[in-house]
């Protein structure tokens, strides 16, 4: 029991037994001095004089606790704050001895052992960094490679919980809320599909074996062709890979194709049947009517209409489905025109900045195969070369200065292949992949050419629109052992949620409300740099122009900012099964639980508050601002980044980092270790776990 009391309290209670004890021997020897004497009216006397020594005794013993308390037990304190700061959370300043000045040699030692400390383990790192060169590049690569695969990718443990993501993953799992290391698959999944692959993998026994799935978001918007593959056995079982495309556009343009299809046989069957009768009739009477004619009449143009309907809207569909992809205009032309030259003809191109949806090879290849072709029919040599928008399509215009070229001899080149040896490449496929028709145009002025139409088209832009690149992963949470409670769980084992907000006010029950909040996730004992919440609020409400000069929000800023309901009911998803971590986290957790009725969600998460954590650590004597706390564990605050909530946020992040080892050091394993702890600083700061 004793071992847990701060040294300031054991020394103040061997303070207040000296005072005890001199009160005690000097009434007993009062006491026995006048019973020596034997006289009565000595006694007054006798009292007035232990009171005098009694409250001097008092005096002095109170006056020698408080220079020892100062001077020795409160510069113990700080000099071992200091000490395991160095120790445990990597703080490389230097020590200052300047409290513990009367300690005698104790100061210096200490110094000298911190300074030896950091310099032994700045040896050490140097030399696990240059061991460490080589496979950090190689990780680099990986990850490179592993952000450019053109499929999402997750790992996940075999208790179902993500481990790695890749940029491609966020884009076809984020339909709402983006995916975090640690969370639940089935949080975005459907988890039927899932877990029956995962079973059959597992009953299978074949670590070489694959299972092929069909699954659905959450959401409901997408629909994801996948591949599962188990991994080596995990802490809860084999973990999977799960490679992931988006379907949804080809089971829609699967549909839709088949829709058409079958209205293609309703349709042309009728008519057909019509004409069969009309035949049968014609046959037996030798003859045909007026009236049977035109009803023949009728129903063959009524066929070729149907079929010349039919026919288009394939085409149009056809282009929704085939995978082509988007070439600059300018490739294309620089493409075609080195064709050209090289099979010694001359070329002036002139393309618009536009983007088309196309086979580039199959384009170069048929404009420069039908120039080559009409300068072997002697009608040019020269040409220009022209790609132009074309409502939302775009043109591509092959002219020359001299006759036109007959339709029936395009039509006989288009029929043969464009390169020898590729007979099944001809001009008639590549229109028939792009769903378009090629003709000969004639111009004034003695100028002839070939319209080539591409039926989709966009302008390019300066800036491409970013592809996410980042893989966001953690091994170690394959083999991470889960806890049934929080209370028995090891620090290192939880996830937190760091989170700050700034404000219009200091007083909620006033009516002051959030203008940002922001959040950083932590897990396994690291923040996510890619798992972040940032966002602004708008209040409902006027900003003071004292709140926007401490945290620089103004109302302008915040107009157009989603209300405190929709932005609770993300940070909810987002903290979700987190404990929530704050600098002050009283002030914080009332703006949020006054709205928890329209955000319909309830902020039960465990909590933990760094100003306690310091108090567990530092001591109550200390200063415990964010500040303060910064400055003891050597973390800097660029002063940009001071007063918002994001930099508050990796700021207290970063402490409580550094704080978890000192905490674990003092023998705070669990998190109800810290929670029990935590409650003794009661009278600092209100702890929010019920």
């Amino acid at each position: 029991m004793m071992e847990r009391w701060s040294l300031r309290l054991r020394v103040f209670l061997l303070f207040a037994a000296l005072a005890a004890a001199s009160w005690g021997a000097l009434g007993a020897g009062l006491w026995a001095g006048y019973h020596r004497l034997g006289d009565p009216a000595v006694l007054p006397a006798f009292v007035q004089a232990g009171l005098l020594a009694g409250f001097a005794i008092l005096g002095l013993t109170a006056g020698f606790w408080y220079l020892f308390d100062e001077n020795v037990a409160r510069a113990i304190e700080r000099l071992a704050g200091g000490m395991r700061a160095r120790t445990h959370a990597a703080v490389t300043g230097e020590l200052d001895a300047a409290p513990a000045r009367y300690l005698g040699d104790l100061a210096p030692a200490a110094a000298a052992v911190t300074l030896t400390l950091a310099e032994t383990r700045n040896a050490l790192a140097e030399a696990v960094a240059r061991e460490t060169t080589r496979l950090q590049a190689e990780k680099d690569r990986l990850e490179a490679l592993l952000s450019d695969v053109p499929v999402g990718v997750l790992l996940c443990s075999g208790d179902h919980q993500l481990v790695f993501y890749n940029g491609q993953a966020v884009d076809l799992l984020g339909g709402g809320a983006a995916p975090g290391l640690d969370r639940r698959l089935f949080d975005y999944l459907r988890q039927a599909p899932v877990a029956h692959a995962h079973a059959r993998l597992l009953e299978a026994g074949d670590p070489d074996a694959a299972s092929d799935l069909l699954v659905a978001t959450v959401a409901g918007a997408r629909v994801l062709a996948g591949r599962m593959r188990l991994l080596d056995q995990g802490r809860e079982g084999p973990g999977y890979v799960l490679t992931l495309r988006d379907v949804t556009a080809d089971l829609a343009a699967h549909a839709e194709r088949g829709a058409l299809l079958a209205e293609v046989f309703d349709r042309v069957r009728r008519p057909a049947a019509n004409l069969q009768t009309v035949i049968g009739v014609l046959a037996e009477e030798q003859g045909a009517t007026p009236a049977l004619t035109g009803a023949m009449l009728e129903e063959v143009g009524r066929l070729a209409s149907a079929i010349t309907e039919l026919g288009g809207r394939y085409d149009d569909s056809r282009s929704n489905w085939w995978p082509l992809a988007f070439t600059r205009a300018s490739d294309l032309a620089d493409g075609i025109r080195a064709r050209i030259e090289a099979a010694g003809l001359q070329v002036t191109a002139d393309p618009a900045p536009i983007l088309l949806r196309c086979d580039g090879f199959e384009i170069v290849a048929l404009v420069s195969v039908l120039a080559e072709r009409v300068a072997a029919a002697g009608l040019a040599r020269s040409f220009t070369l022209e790609i132009a928008e074309d409502g939302a399509g775009a043109m591509i215009r092959l002219g020359w200065a001299g006759p036109a070229l007959p339709l029936g001899q395009l039509d006989g080149w288009l029929a043969g292949p464009l390169e020898v040896g590729l007979a099944d490449v001809t001009g008639q496929s590549v229109l028939l992949t792009h769903a378009t028709e090629c003709w000969p145009d004639r111009e004034a002025a003695g100028r002839a050419g070939i319209c080539l139409p591409v039926r989709e088209a966009r302008r390019a832009h300066r800036r491409p629109a970013p592809v996410t690149r980042a893989v966001v992963y953690d091994f170690d949470l394959l083999s991470k052992a889960r806890n049934a409670g929080v209370l028995e769980a090891r620090l290192e084992d939880l996830t937190y949620v760091v989170f700050d907000t700034e404000t219009t006010g200091l007083l909620p029950a006033q009516g002051d409300e959030i203008v940002q909040i922001a959040a950083v996730r932590i897990v396994n004992g690291r923040r996510v740099e890619k798992e972040v919440f940032d966002t602004l609020v708008n209040p409902g409400r006027p900003i003071p122009a004292a709140s926007t000069e401490v945290h620089g929000i103004t109302g302008a800023m915040v107009a157009e900012a989603p209300r405190i309901d929709e932005v609770g009911r993300r940070f909810h998803k987002f903290a979700e099964g987190a404990v929530l971590v704050a600098h002050n986290a009283p002030f914080d957790m009332e703006f949020l639980r006054r709205h928890e009725a329209g955000i319909g969600a309830s902020f039960d998460n465990p909590i933990l508050d760094t100003v306690l954590l310091s108090a567990v650590v530092f001591g109550q004597g200390e200063t415990h601002s964010l500040d303060a706390l910064t400055h003891r564990l050597g973390i800097t605050i660029p002063e940009e980044a001071r007063h918002t909530a994001i930099g508050d946020t990796v700021a207290t992040a970063d402490a409580f980092l550094r704080l978890l080892p000192m905490l674990r050091a003092k023998g705070m394993v669990t998190f109800g270790d810290v929670l029990a702890e935590v409650r003794k600083h009661g009278r600092l700061l209100k702890d929010l776990n019920g």
